[in-house]
């Protein structure tokens, strides 16, 4: 019990502890607000959560949200469709998770290589496209209703994770897809001798986690009415430490969806309850380092296979 649901223990007792203690923290807008931003967060775990199944890495993940969200405000800028731009986002993430696989699986680059020079390149892209300056207007309604709208009291964001939870979930343990990702991670030579394509799996871990970069950077852009250059920049170690924090829980030492997605709201619940009890703004990041420490500390020899293998 403890090994599988300490962590998920201790995030209901570090709710209970700022309903207490911080004030204002139980409001309704408040807890709508970490819903809010735990969601946005979530989805772009998600996606680094399925490379890791597959034991590799991707640490560009922020910089393919920050470049797709730069896409996607430079076309409805300028006045293209907000479908067609929505389109774009979330394909230019996907193509860069190809891309990613590519230099993983055909030039043999470990993905901790691979990963840090496709996103010193995506960087690079979105300063140029911008020229440092965010793409900011009043847009499309109905494209901001896609992360800013209502149904009912509860926010359309949450509604949107909860699809992608859902399916991501189904995906990851009930089709064969998902069991041949799996078992691509967890013994790649013995799942290579069973007949799996490992390869292939590989590259459609990193896919996914390009592609959901893709639709975060749509739903960011969507909240935020512009589009900058840095936009997925502080969601590099949160994403990170949401995925360790995931990997403690449910399936301890393994990445899974569920975890990631409780490593999340935690994460976002403990910056919040921070704000809230008036600790200063360097708390939260020394907070976050050790949370991934104590991550790896339980999941050291899975990250080392992720970022190393060859």
């Amino acid at each position: 019990m403890i090994e599988k649901y300490g962590t998920f223990f201790a995030g209901i007792a570090l709710f209970v502890f700022l309903l207490i203690f911080a004030d204002n923290f139980a409001s309704v807008a408040n807890l709508l607000n970490i819903l809010k931003q735990a969601s946005f967060l979530s989805i772009l775990a998600i996606g680094f959560t399925f490379a890791l199944i597959t034991s590799e890495l991707d640490l560009s993940f922020a910089n393919i949200c920050s470049l797709s969200g730069v896409i996607v405000g430079m076309m409805i800028f300028n006045g293209l469709p907000w479908p067609l731009a929505v389109v774009a986002g979330i394909g230019l993430g996907t193509l860069a998770g190809v891309l990613n696989g590519f230099l993983v699986t055909v030039l043999k680059v470990p993905s901790l290589i691979a990963t840090l020079g496709t996103s010193s390149v995506a960087n690079g892209l979105a300063f140029m496209l911008t020229g440092g300056v965010a793409f900011v207007g009043r847009w499309d309604p109905n494209f901001l209703f896609l992360a800013r709208g209502k149904l009912g009291p509860v926010p359309l964001i949450v509604i949107v994770l909860v699809v992608v939870v859902g399916i991501a979930l189904v995906f990851s343990t009930q089709t064969r897809a998902g069991v041949h990702l799996q078992a691509t991670g967890e013994n790649e030579e013995a799942a290579r001798r069973a007949g799996i394509n490992t390869r292939r799996n590989k590259v459609i871990g990193l896919a996914l986690s390009g592609a959901a970069a893709g639709f975060t950077a749509v739903l960011l852009v969507a909240n935020l009415s512009s589009a900058a250059p840095q936009m997925g920049g502080d969601f590099m170690l949160l994403g990170i430490a949401a995925t360790l924090l995931g990997m403690t829980m449910f399936t301890p030492a393994k990445p899974n969806i569920l975890g990631t997605v409780v490593g999340a709201l935690i994460i976002v619940m403990l910056g919040n309850g921070l704000i809230l009890l008036g600790a200063q703004y360097y708390v939260q990041d020394i907070m976050l380092g050790i949370i991934i420490i104590a991550s790896v500390a339980v999941s050291a020899s899975t990250l080392k296979q992720a970022a190393f293998s060859l």
